[in-house]
């Protein structure tokens, strides 16, 4: 069945809005081994006044605007991101506030990092529409879409582009020429990657409906915030941060179809602080396991607030709360 739209060919259009705006957003471009078309977000572009290509620091690469940019394209056009100011966060009051209309595929389907790439030493999670192209996750057994683009784009939690066998392989699984395939990579520690993977927000609230078994095609609309999480130079610093901006405050409201009784179970479930992990910063709980993501509980993985609406009663059922002292003894 061709589908209604393409998350690719809508993400290749802003795609190549990026590439056109690339110096005032302090990008670096190029054109990798196979003709891959290459964004430096954060890694290795001096960019600034008067700077005039590749340089050795990424603190001066990238930027807010570019990060929200590139959040979009990882929803594949289906979601919208914003900077707004939150009046009730008096510390830390900018906050990256994400909508979708289309949540479960711009989420699910495109936003969430779920697709592991290694060749060698390299290794990235890769995030955006061309996971829809390669469908390569039992995810997508489950969503009842199957993306059809000549391109696709990816984007990549890194510091270094890609080798050739990434891109050989991502290209063949999704079906495109490697020169038709756009590659977005950023670390973590750089602005635009913290702005990036903290406008996951909405995205990791219908992960956890989805973990809960709470039927997806009952999931309607929603909307989520967090605050914008400052990066740092440590790896492990700077993903804990980007991970408590979301544990700690941020904030979902997801308007759901089916039982009421449903709606309200499921946001008791989804607030982070029903993790045993819950409380400690991520960066500690990331240290203390060593680096391993899986003995870590996933419950831990959702924002700090729910707020699910019933559209057939409208009643709007609450669970959580925003934790201002663990975002100041994460963020300071």
């Amino acid at each position: 069945m061709t589908p209604l739209f393409s998350l690719n060919q809508m993400a290749w259009d802003l795609f190549t809005a990026l590439e056109r705006d690339a110096a005032t957003l302090r990008l670096g471009l190029a054109r990798g081994a196979l003709g891959e078309r290459l964004i430096d977000a954060g890694s290795a572009y001096a960019g600034g006044i008067g700077a005039g290509g590749i340089g050795s620091g990424g603190i001066g690469s990238g930027g807010i605007e570019a990060g929200r940019r590139i959040a979009e394209i990882c929803l594949g056009g289906l979601g919208r991101v914003s900077l707004i100011s939150d009046a009730t966060q008096t510390r830390w009051p900018l906050t990256l506030s994400v909508a979708s209309s289309q949540p479960v595929l711009a989420c699910l389907a495109s936003q969430y990092a779920g697709w592991s790439l290694q060749e060698g030493k390299f290794f990235a999670l890769g995030s955006g529409p061309a996971r829809a192209l390669a469908r390569k996750e039992a995810l997508f057994a489950e969503l009842d879409y199957r993306d059809q683009a000549e391109h696709a784009v990816l984007v990549l939690e890194s510091a270094k582009p890609p080798p050739a066998a990434i891109v050989e392989k991502v290209a063949s699984d999704c079906g495109v020429a490697p020169d038709h395939l756009g590659v977005i990579y950023a670390p973590t520690q750089s602005l635009a990657g913290s702005v990036q993977v903290v406008a996951r927000v909405l995205e990791v609230a219908l992960h956890k409906a989805h973990e809960h078994h709470f039927p997806l095609d009952r999931i309607r609309d929603g909307a989520a915030a967090a605050p914008l999480a400052p990066p740092h130079p440590d790896f492990v610093t700077a993903m804990g941060r980007t991970n408590d901006a979301i544990i700690f405050g941020g904030r979902v409201h997801l308007f759901v179809t089916g039982p009421e009784a449903a709606a309200r179970d499921l946001a008791e479930h989804l607030p982070s602080s029903t993790s045993r992990d819950y409380g400690k910063p991520f960066a500690d709980i990331f240290r203390a396991a060593k680096g391993d993501f899986y003995a870590i509980d996933g419950a831990l993985f959702s924002p700090a607030a729910a707020l699910v609406t019933a559209l057939e009663t409208g009643r709007t059922f609450h669970s959580g709360q925003i934790n201002p002292i663990a975002l100041d003894a994460s963020f300071a």
